[in-house]
C-alpha cells in the first residue's frame, strides 16, 4: 500500500490535481495509517472535507471521533496515533490533531499551485464534474400563465431556472428544459373575454359594458384589441344588450367581503359563457389569438434574459392525446378514486396529503390537478431518470399530493425533486413595487432589465437561496462600487484580461511557467481557492443551489482584488511574472466558467 502511495503521490504531482483527486489521496493516506492502528477498521468509510474556517487549514476528517467509541478509545489519542502511521506525501505540508479529534491537513504549495496549470489547460471545461454521468434529467421552470407581461417576481424563478439547468449541464447530465404552458384553463378564458370587452369598448357606448375588476387590467389587453380592431373590424362586434342580458349582477366596487368576491367570480364566469355561445366558433380564434401574443411576448422576454427553453408543453395536449382521461382511469382502476357527490376523488390523504382532491368534477371537466398528474405521467413516460420542477414558494402545500399521485400511478416519486423559489420583491426609492397580473399594477421583467441591465438582473436573482426571501435593491444594483458584487467579480474579469493585453503573450504558454516561485500569503490563498472551484460545482449541483457559485466567485474576486493591490504582476523577473500570469490567468478563467453557469457576462473592459 505505501509504494501505491508513493506511485499516487508522483502521478498527482505530475498533474493538475482536482480537489477530489487530492479528497482520495487523503482517503488513501488515513487507510493506511488505519490499517496500522485498526486493521479491523480498515474497511471503514474515509469523509475529507473543507473545514469551516481556513485556519484549520485546506482539509479535514473526523475518522477519529467516527472509529472512538467502537474502538474505545480517547478520539483524540486516535487521532493522534492514525497521525503517527501516515505515510509521507510530497502533497501534504502537515497533519494536525484539532478540537475533539479532528485531523487537520495542510497541503504542500506545490498542490497547491498544481491546479492553475489545469485550469489553463482546460479552459471552459475546467470545474466540469461527472457526478450526472449524462443522465437525462428534465427541469421544469416558469411556466407562468400566458396572460401577461412576465413581472419582477417571474424573473428569479427564470434565473434561478436557466442557471440551475448550465449548473447540473456542468455537473454531467443530460437537461432539458421545459415551459409547461396552461393553455386550457380559465385564467385564459378570462384574458380572451378581458380582450373582447377592450375590443367593444372601442366601438363606442352600444358595445360598452362594464369592466370587471376581476378582470385582466392592464395596458397590455387594451393593445391586443386594438390589435384585433385593426385587422379584423366588427368580426367579433355584438350588441351590449346581447351580453349582459340575464347575467349576475355586479356588487359595489367598495365591498371586499367573501359574498362580493364569489359574485365578481360568478359574474366573470357568466360572462365567458355568454361570450362563448355569441360568438360561437370565432372564439377560439379570439383565445388563440390573445395566447399567441402573449406566449410569443413571454418567450422575448425570456429570451432577451438569456433564458432559453428547449420544449414549450401545451397543457391542451394532454386533453387532445387523451392523457388526462388515460391518467384518472389508471388512478382508478388501481382503487386510489372514489365517487361523491357525482365526482371523482383522488385519495390524497393515503399519501400523507391534507385532505382528498377532485379530479373529475360532477359535470365531467377534469381538475387542474387532473391534468397536473397527466403532465407528470408525461415526464415519466418521455424516460427523463430525474425531474426537477421550479415552484413558487406558495406551492409547498402541492408537493404531497402529486408525489402521493406520482406513487399511486406506480411510479419512483423519489425521481421528483421540487425546488421551491420566494418571489423577489423590487424596492424603488424605498418603496415595495405591486405584482398583480389581472390588476395590471405590476414591474415588468422587461422594465427591470432595462433599468439595471440583465448582468444584475441575473446575478442579484440568484445571490440568495432560492427558498429565502430576497429584496432586490435596485440602486445596489446600478452602483459601480465594490458593494455591488457583480460589478465587482466583473471588475475583477476585466482587470486581469488588461493585464494579459498589456503583457500581449499567449496564455495557454503560461500552463509551462514555473509556479514554485508563487509563494506569498495572497498567491498560494489564491490558489487554493481556484482549487475548491470543482468542490463547489459537485455541491451547488448536489443542493440545487447556484447561489453557492455566486458565493464563491465574491470570494475569489475580494481575494483577487486584494493580490491585486498587493502585488505588481508585470515584473521584470520573466520568470516570476510568468507565474503571476498563470495565477491571474487562472482567475479569469474561473470567473468565466462561473458566471457562464449564472448566465451573467464577462466584459473584458469596465
Amino acid at each position: 500500500m505505501r509504494r501505491i502511495i508513493r506511485g499516487l503521490t508522483k502521478f498527482y504531482a505530475r498533474r493538475a490535481p482536482m480537489s477530489h483527486d487530492l479528497k482520495s489521496h487523503l482517503a488513501e493516506l488515513l487507510h493506511v495509517a488505519l490499517r496500522s492502528v485498526a486493521p479491523n477498521e480498515s474497511a471503514a468509510a474515509i469523509h475529507i472535507e473543507r473545514p469551516r474556517q481556513a485556519t484549520h487549514g485546506d482539509f479535514s476528517c473526523n475518522l477519529a471521533m467516527q472509529l472512538a467509541r467502537s474502538l474505545k478509545r480517547n478520539p483524540r489519542q486516535l487521532a493522534q496515533l492514525l497521525v503517527s502511521e501516515l505515510p509521507y506525501s510530497s502533497l501534504v505540508e502537515s497533519a494536525e490533531v484539532a478540537g475533539a479529534g479532528f485531523i487537520n491537513f495542510r497541503l504542500s504549495a506545490a498542490a497547491k499551485l498544481a491546479v492553475l496549470r489545469g485550469a489553463i489547460e482546460q479552459g471552459a471545461a475546467f470545474g466540469r464534474a461527472t457526478v450526472g454521468a449524462r443522465r437525462k434529467l428534465l427541469v421544469e421552470f416558469v411556466s407562468a400563465n400566458p396572460t401577461g407581461p412576465l413581472h419582477v417576481g417571474h424573473g428569479r424563478g427564470a434565473a434561478y431556472g436557466d442557471s440551475l439547468c448550465k449548473l447540473l449541464a456542468y455537473a454531467g447530465w443530460e437537461v432539458t428544459s421545459e415551459y409547461y404552458v396552461n393553455d386550457a384553463g380559465r385564467q385564459m378564458d378570462i384574458l380572451a373575454v378581458s380582450t373582447w370587452l377592450r375590443y367593444l369598448e372601442l366601438h363606442g357606448p352600444t358595445t360598452n359594458l362594464p369592466f370587471p375588476p376581476n378582470a385582466y387590467q392592464g395596458q397590455y389587453v387594451g393593445d391586443m384589441a386594438r390589435q384585433l380592431l385593426a385587422s379584423h373590424a366588427d368580426r367579433f362586434l355584438h350588441a351590449a344588450s346581447s351580453i349582459s342580458g340575464g347575467l349576475p349582477g355586479l356588487p359595489e366596487t367598495t365591498r371586499t367581503d367573501a359574498a362580493a368576491v364569489q359574485q365578481r367570480e360568478a359574474h366573470l364566469d357568466a360572462l365567458i359563457a355568454r361570450a362563448k355561445h355569441l360568438l360561437g366558433e370565432e372564439w377560439a380564434y379570439l383565445h388563440d389569438f390573445v395566447l399567441t401574443e402573449q406566449l410569443a411576448d413571454c418567450r422575448n422576454d425570456l429570451e432577451q434574459s438569456g433564458v432559453h427553453f428547449d420544449v414549450w408543453f401545451s397543457e391542451q395536449s394532454l386533453f387532445s392525446t387523451g392523457l388526462v382521461a388515460r391518467c384518472v382511469d389508471r388512478l382508478e382502476k388501481a382503487g386510489h378514486l372514489y365517487l361523491q357527490d357525482g365526482a371523482r376523488w383522488f385519495r390524497s390523504t393515503a399519501f400523507g396529503d391534507e385532505k382528498d382532491r377532485v379530479v373529475q368534477r360532477d359535470n365531467g371537466l377534469y381538475t387542474y390537478f387532473a391534468s397536473d398528474i397527466a403532465y407528470h405521467l408525461n415526464k415519466y413516460e418521455r424516460g427523463f431518470e430525474r425531474i426537477i420542477n421550479v415552484w413558487g414558494a406558495d406551492h409547498h402545500g402541492y408537493i404531497p399530493r402529486v408525489k402521493g399521485a406520482i406513487q399511486a400511478l406506480g411510479l419512483d416519486p423519489g425521481q421528483l425533486d421540487v425546488a421551491l423559489v420566494q418571489f423577489a420583491v423590487l424596492y424603488r426609492s424605498g418603496a415595495k413595487a405591486q405584482m398583480s397580473t389581472r390588476a395590471g399594477e405590476f414591474v415588468t421583467l422587461r422594465t427591470l432589465r432595462d433599468d439595471v441591465g440583465n448582468d444584475a438582473c441575473r446575478f442579484f436573482y440568484v445571490l440568495r437561496k432560492s427558498d429565502q426571501h430576497l429584496d432586490f435593491d435596485l440602486d445596489l444594483a446600478k452602483s459601480q462600487s465594490n458593494d455591488n458584487p457583480v460589478y465587482y467579480i466583473q471588475y475583477a474579469h476585466a482587470r486581469v484580461c488588461s493585464v494579459l493585453a498589456l503583457w500581449g503573450g499567449e496564455v495557454r504558454a503560461l500552463a509551462a511557467a514555473d509556479l514554485t516561485v508563487l509563494d506569498s500569503h495572497y498567491e498560494l490563498t489564491l490558489a487554493s481557492r481556484i482549487g475548491e472551484f470543482p468542490e463547489v460545482v459537485e455541491a451547488a449541483a448536489s443542493e440545487l443551489a447556484p447561489h453557492l457559485i455566486a458565493f464563491y466567485l465574491k470570494d475569489l474576486a475580494a481575494e483577487f482584488h486584494s493580490y491585486y493591490n498587493a502585488e505588481r504582476i508585470l515584473i521584470d523577473d520573466p520568470a516570476k511574472q510568468n507565474a503571476r500570469l498563470a495565477l491571474v490567468a487562472a482567475v479569469r478563467q474561473v470567473i468565466r466558467n462561473g458566471m457562464t453557469i449564472l448566465g451573467v457576462s464577462c466584459p473584458e473592459s469596465m
